[in-house]
C-alpha cells in the first residue's frame, strides 16, 4: 500500500523548466519574509489550534464566522510593516485546519465574504497593495480540514484513502480552490502547503496537484511542510521552527536536506495564531541572529506574526519588527542576495558571500577580539565593518585570515565585517 501511495504521489518528474529555476533564485536573494496566522480563531485569542485543543465541536465553532468583522484591518499598513522591516515577500493562510478561507470562494461558503458580516476580501486588498509596494505575495494553504465530511477527519486510512468521506470530492474541492488562488490573484508567487503529516499513508494527488499550479502558473513556487525530503514537483523546502539540518522543535528528524531552495520559519513568541496569553516575546537579537543564521546556512527566514481578531498587529510584535528593520537598513546587504554555507558555523558566527564579497557576521566577540576564518587560496584584500564603514585590520597566513576587531561595537548585534577578496 505505500509504495503504491508513493508512486502516486510522485508522479511529476521533477524537470523544473528555466521559468521555475529563475523563480528559486530569485526566492533565494530575497531571504527575508513575513509569515502571517489569521483567522476567525484569531477571536478566541488561544491560538490557530484552539478547535482542536479545546475540542470545540465544528457546529460551535463555525458560529464564530457571525462575527468575525476585523474593522481595523490596512492591507497598507500590514505591507508597509513588511516592507519597513526589511522584508521581501509576505505568506499568509489562506485556509487554515479549521477549513475558514480567508478570501472569497466558490467551493466554499464557508468563507470571509460569504460567511462574515465582514463581506470584503483582505487577501485580495493585500495582492493589491504588494504588487503597488514591490513585496511579492504567497499563500499558506492546509491541505488538512478538521470540519469537512469529505474529508472525514480521525477516518481510519485504508488503500490510500479514509473509509469514511469522499477523497475524490475533497481532491476536487483542493484543486478548485488552489485555481481560484492562482488565477484570481495573478500576483501571487508561491504555495505553502501544510497538513500533510495528518495522513501519511493518504494518496494525496500531490502529483497532480503539483502539476495543476504550474501549468496554470510555471512562476508559483511550491513548498510542502511535511517535515520530510522534498518530492518531486516541489520548490522550496520548508524547515518549522528550525535551521536546516537541526531538529531542536522535534519535526525534522526525517527532512533530509534537498537541493532545492530553503526556507525557515519561526514565531515572534510561542503561538502562530493570535494568543492572548503569550507573553514569551522573543528578542531583537535572538530573531536577528535567527536570520543571520538562516542565511548563512543558505536559507530564508519567514518570521511570523498573528494579527488579532480586528485586524490590527500588537505593538510587542511592530516594535520588535521596526527595529529589526534598524538593522536591516544598515546591515541588509550582507543578507540579501547572499549565499551561505561558505563556510561551516563557527563559534562566533557565520558568513555569508556575495561573489568576491565575504561577510562575517560576528554574533559572539570572542574575548581576544580576533576572528580567524579559513578562506583557502583567496587573497583578501579590504576588510571593513558595515556599521560605519570602519577599516578593520588583518593578517592572512596559510589559507586563514585573522580580522583584529579592536573597533567593534562589544554590544552590537552583530558585527559584520566586509571581505572583499581579488577577483
Amino acid at each position: 500500500m505505500i509504495s503504491s501511495t508513493v508512486s502516486a504521489q510522485t508522479d511529476v518528474a521533477d524537470q523544473p523548466s528555466a521559468v521555475q529555476l529563475n523563480a528559486r533564485q530569485h526566492f533565494m536573494d530575497m531571504k527575508f519574509g513575513l509569515f502571517i496566522h489569521w483567522g476567525v480563531y484569531s477571536i478566541l485569542g488561544d491560538g490557530e489550534w484552539v478547535m482542536h485543543s479545546r475540542k470545540i465541536p465544528y457546529t460551535n465553532y463555525k458560529r464564530l464566522a457571525d462575527f468575525f468583522n476585523p474593522q481595523e484591518f490596512n492591507a497598507k499598513e500590514w505591507v508597509a510593516l513588511a516592507k519597513n522591516t526589511g522584508m521581501k515577500y509576505i505568506t499568509i493562510t489562506s485556509r487554515h485546519h479549521d477549513g475558514f478561507s480567508m478570501y472569497k470562494s466558490k467551493a466554499s461558503t464557508y468563507n470571509i465574504v460569504d460567511g462574515t458580516p465582514y463581506k470584503k476580501d483582505p487577501l485580495m486588498e493585500l495582492a493589491k497593495e504588494c504588487e503597488k509596494e514591490g513585496i511579492e505575495l504567497r499563500f499558506y494553504y492546509s491541505l488538512l480540514d478538521w470540519g469537512r465530511e469529505d474529508y472525514a477527519f480521525g477516518s481510519e486510512i485504508k488503500d490510500g484513502k479514509p473509509v469514511k468521506g469522499d477523497w475524490e470530492g475533497y481532491i476536487r474541492f483542493m484543486k478548485t480552490q488552489l485555481t481560484e488562488l492562482i488565477t484570481n490573484y495573478p500576483s501571487v508567487k508561491g504555495i505553502w502547503f501544510d497538513g500533510e503529516w495528518d495522513r501519511k499513508t493518504a494518496d494525496w494527488h500531490l502529483g497532480e496537484i503539483y502539476a495543476l499550479i504550474h501549468r496554470l502558473n510555471p512562476a508559483i513556487m511550491i513548498g510542502n511542510n511535511h517535515h520530510l525530503s522534498p518530492k518531486p514537483g516541489e520548490d522550496f523546502q520548508l524547515f518549522e521552527k528550525d535551521l536546516p539540518g537541526n531538529n531542536s522543535a522535534g519535526f525534522s528528524a526525517e527532512a533530509k536536506i534537498g537541493k532545492i531552495p530553503l526556507e525557515t520559519c519561526e514565531t515572534m513568541n510561542g503561538s502562530w495564531g493570535f494568543n492572548i496569553n503569550d507573553r514569551k516575546y522573543k528578542s531583537v537579537k535572538e530573531l536577528v541572529h535567527y536570520l543571520v543564521n538562516a542565511a548563512g546556512k543558505d536559507a530564508n527566514f519567514l518570521l511570523n506574526i498573528g494579527p488579532m481578531p480586528n485586524g490590527k498587529i500588537q505593538p510587542e510584535f511592530t516594535d520588535t519588527l521596526a527595529k529589526i528593520g534598524d538593522w536591516m537598513k544598515v546591515n541588509g546587504e550582507s543578507i540579501y542576495g547572499t549565499r551561505g554555507n561558505v563556510i561551516a558555523p563557527q563559534p562566533w558566527g557565520v558568513v555569508t558571500a556575495k561573489g568576491n564579497v565575504w561577510y562575517t557576521h560576528v554574533m559572539k566577540m570572542p574575548a581576544d577580539r580576533k576572528v580567524t576564518i579559513p578562506v583557502g587560496n583567496k587573497k583578501l584584500k579590504h576588510a571593513e565593518l558595515l556599521d560605519g564603514n570602519v577599516k578593520v585590520s588583518f593578517k592572512q597566513h596559510k589559507g586563514t585570515v585573522i580580522l583584529f576587531l579592536e573597533k567593534a561595537v562589544p554590544d552590537s548585534l552583530d558585527n559584520v565585517v566586509k571581505l572583499k577578496f581579488s577577483l
